[in-house]
């Protein structure tokens, strides 16, 4: 066993003199106006999804360049160094923007060693964002300390600004910290797992990166078996129209009733916009989680071939964004103007919707009818923080 961890310790050792030489490397890495040269077999070994991304025919593999959106330029290299040498560094300021970097890249023991130093350090400013990074990277011990810190001092956590900003930022993952509070247990939501998302589209040039995990979904009770019955009284056109009436406000409930009698969850309303359509334009989280499981086609077109994708970028909902690309929605899909996800989210100036976009393989490079790439129209706009995103 001794053996064992000195062949370990060298390793590392030796690695991490690589680090500091830079022989060899044929990969860089981007952070802002960080940029970190490092050995394509070590970043593999260590990450699961840098394997995934350099063993398909992505644009990383073959450019030797892998641009990391919403991680800076210290974190960045701290995250470097972790994956040569395995040595967690003791920056309690850094942990929390170090463990969603390690639950983006599947390091799972450098993400466990992060949670820990967030917990060490809670306080009654921090809690909220505490909560809301635990509850949004999957992390129970985290997110128990968390929840019994805020339960102990509700009233003070709750008059922070921490607490506001969570509530005007997160507003999903507050929802299911508050049900935690209330002690209801958050509705179930399928585990996804870094590299390895289904996806149906060409692969060619995008990064098979994990998306976000789907925001954890409502409990919503099972639909009433005589509501049911009424419904199935009703024309296949009616139940089609009420689904998508029901989508654009959110009454998942209803929705449910009407997929339990029938509808047709691919029913064409005004612009040929089908229920996912309208759920995507308004941001209703829930209502697409249940059309999704309720089999609507992810990359339905309208009469000017808008996505699903195309609609809730164009409105700045990155939760439904991410929805929509761990089901595997095409990021790159154009519309009649050759617009994608990506020169929408970039033309409204929904930054956190660039970022989900970007990892999960959107391409910053993609010009529409006219020659314009989402950086161009950013740049139009005078959004210099999506200009630089975006380059």
């Amino acid at each position: 066993m001794a053996a064992v961890k000195e062949v370990q310790q060298t390793t590392c050792v030796g690695l991490g003199a690589l680090l500091d030489a830079g022989e060899g490397a044929v990969v860089t890495l981007l952070a802002g106006e960080t940029r970190l040269a490092a050995h394509r077999a070590v970043l593999a070994a260590r990450s699961p999804v840098f394997q995934a991304m350099f063993q398909h025919d992505t644009l990383e593999a073959s450019s030797g360049q892998v641009s990391i959106a919403d991680v800076e330029g210290p974190v960045l290299r701290e995250l470097l160094s972790y994956l040569y040498t395995l040595e967690a560094p003791q920056l309690p300021g850094m942990a929390p923007q170090l463990l969603a970097a390690a639950d983006k890249y599947g390091l799972s023991a450098l993400k466990s060693i992060c949670e820990q130093q967030v917990a060490a350090q809670l306080t009654v400013e921090n809690a909220a964002a505490a909560a809301v990074l635990a509850v949004r990277h999957s992390c129970p011990d985290l997110t128990a300390a968390a929840v019994a810190f805020i339960k102990a001092r509700n009233v003070q956590v709750m008059a922070t600004e921490g607490w506001a900003d969570a509530m005007r930022n997160c507003v999903e993952d507050v929802i299911v910290v508050t049900q935690l509070l209330a002690g209801a247990p958050p509705g179930p939501s399928a585990p996804a797992t870094p590299g390895t998302r289904s996806r149906p589209h060409s692969d060619r040039g995008r990064t098979p990166a994990a998306a976000a995990p789907p925001t954890p979904a409502r409990h919503t009770p099972p639909p009433d078996e005589a509501a049911v019955s009424r419904l199935r009284t009703l024309s296949r056109k009616e139940r089609g129209s009420r689904l998508i009436q029901a989508a654009k406000q959110g009454a998942v409930g209803e929705m449910q009733a009407l997929l339990a009698a029938g509808a047709d969850v691919g029913a064409r309303g005004s612009e040929e916009r089908t229920a996912l359509h309208q759920a995507a334009v308004e941001g209703r989280v829930e209502a697409v989680r249940c059309l999704l499981e309720g089999g609507a086609e992810v990359d339905a077109r309208t009469n000017v071939q808008n996505t699903p994708l195309h609609s809730a970028a164009r409105f700045g909902h990155a939760a439904v964004v991410r929805l929509l690309v761990a089901a595997s929605a095409d990021p790159n899909a154009s519309n009649v103007d050759g617009w994608t996800p990506l020169h929408r989210a970039a033309a409204y100036g929904h930054t956190e919707v660039v970022a989900v976009l970007l990892e999960a393989g959107a391409d910053r490079g993609a010009r529409d009818d006219s020659g314009a790439t989402p950086r161009h129209l950013a740049r139009q706009n005078n959004n210099q923080q999506l200009v630089e995103l975006l380059t």
